[in-house]
């Protein structure tokens, strides 16, 4: 390493001589006393047997004892050792150095590339943008998802959801969004998953292809406060390159992963459980998140999409109920199309983008209406037409949807390897509909 870099970091670091002692400690959370701390410190807890070291961070306070939740499991700690108080707090390394690495939470590799040389620091945890700064969303964001770029058309700075049931295509959608936009940086929070996904997504999924792509990972077997500041993590990854005026596509799976982090972290601290065992901090957490992403004045954007697990497809689940009012959109995977053999199984009767109107054309929205109500007829009395009680000519607008039925399921459906050009994509969906 340069001496000049060593220098810096080491510039940027406060240490701490005094220290406190941990007095007990169980499965979720370290007991310590003797430091003044105050909520949400890092601090470092320093084995005296073994020299073993883990990070840790404040979240309760009881007069001059404090409660720490570990980012690691605390096997060979015990009552006795050293606590020592982490001045600089929860900043990560940021800078182009990450790009097509794959990192843990705090930016150290795992894809066994090397060490990642980097001087630049940014805060976890930072504001979302304020609402008067904000810039109004007026361009088209093409993801390459003909289903997505013509019936539910996503504007640069917006947030939408991707919301599905286990096993119904998330990890593809996603696969082609990231392939398919021609976003300059691409971040990409994995969280909570099972491990097995993480090489699977890379390689099959994105080709093995991390060209101006950053991945960051925290698997299920991670600590909750990893899964929880994974994806707080990633968006200051995201954010240190909107701030440099580039647009960017942001991409985390999954919300309820990072919402059931934060449901262990409440209940071992003793937060009441309301619905369905979350805690109400679970529910506080997902707009402090979401509400980062978007497009600010001066600087450049962060287009979001968000993947949320439909438990038993239940979308009156309270985690995606409270992010579908946050976003500024929502796909609906549908488990029915993928029998039908559709993919991806787009939903777009239940789906919906806010800011769709506002960034097509007439002719465009005229076309997408149309596929919409040509869609809902076919839908409404498909049980009159496999049974054969539907006579041609009663309704000549049902007529028009039955003949355009196998166009309109050939829009929709697209392979995983193909990306389509946004012109051409909304070109078709109008002579689809002439």
């Amino acid at each position: 390493m340069p001496f000049t870099s060593l220098k810096e970091k080491l510039a940027s670091q406060k240490y701490s001589v005094s220290f406190g002692e941990v007095v007990k400690i169980n499965a979720t959370v370290i007991t310590a006393t003797g430091l003044k701390v105050s909520i949400s410190d890092m601090v470092r807890i320093v084995s005296n047997d073994t020299a073993q070291e883990t990070f840790g961070m404040v979240t309760e306070i009881d007069g001059k004892t404090f409660f720490i939740t570990p980012f690691s499991f605390v096997e060979g700690f015990c009552s006795g050792d050293r606590v020592f108080l982490n001045q600089t707090g929860m900043n990560i390394p940021v800078g182009e150095a990450l790009l097509g690495r794959v990192v843990d939470p705090f930016m150290r590799p795992v894809d066994g590339k090397g060490p990642i040389e980097t001087i630049q620091f940014s805060p976890i945890i930072k504001a979302p943008i304020q609402a008067m700064k904000r810039g109004m969303i007026d361009e088209v964001f093409s993801v390459g998802v003909k289903s997505i770029d013509g019936l539910l058309t996503c504007g640069k700075g917006q947030k939408l959801g991707i919301f599905a049931g286990s096993g119904v295509g998330k990890s593809t959608l996603m696969g082609m969004i990231v392939r398919g936009s021609r976003a300059p940086i691409k971040v990409v929070a994995l969280i909570g998953e099972r491990g097995r996904e993480v090489p699977e997504f890379i390689e099959k999924n994105l080709g093995g292809n991390l060209e101006n792509t950053v991945i960051i990972v925290a698997t299920s077997d991670d600590s909750p406060l990893m899964r929880k500041y994974g994806a707080f993590a990633a968006m200051s990854v995201a954010e240190h390159f909107k701030d440099k005026g580039l647009d960017i596509l942001f991409i985390m799976d999954s919300v309820t992963r990072f919402a059931m982090a934060q449901r262990e972290i409440g209940l071992a601290l003793g937060e009441p459980p309301t619905s369905k065992g979350y805690p109400p901090s679970s529910l506080t957490l997902l707009p402090q998140l979401m509400e980062r992403a978007g497009k600010e004045e001066g600087k450049g954007s962060i287009t979001a999409f968000f993947t949320v697990l439909i438990e038993g497809d239940d979308m009156s689940d309270p985690i995606a109920d409270q992010s579908r009012s946050i976003l500024d959109g929502h796909i609906v995977l549908s488990r029915e199309l993928t029998d039908y053999g559709i993919y991806p199984p787009v939903h777009v009767l239940n789906s919906a983008s806010r800011v769709m109107s506002d960034i097509i054309t007439q002719e465009h929205l005229n076309a997408v209406q149309k596929f919409r109500r040509l869609y809902t007829l076919l839908k409404e009395n498909e049980v009159l037409i496999r049974i054969g009680a539907y006579t041609k000519g009663s309704d000549p607008e049902l007529d028009e949807a039955i003949n355009k039925k196998a166009q309109m399921d050939k829009f929709l459906g697209q392979s995983s390897k193909v990306q389509t050009v946004y012109a051409e994509t909304v070109t078709t969906l109008i002579q689809l509909m002439a």
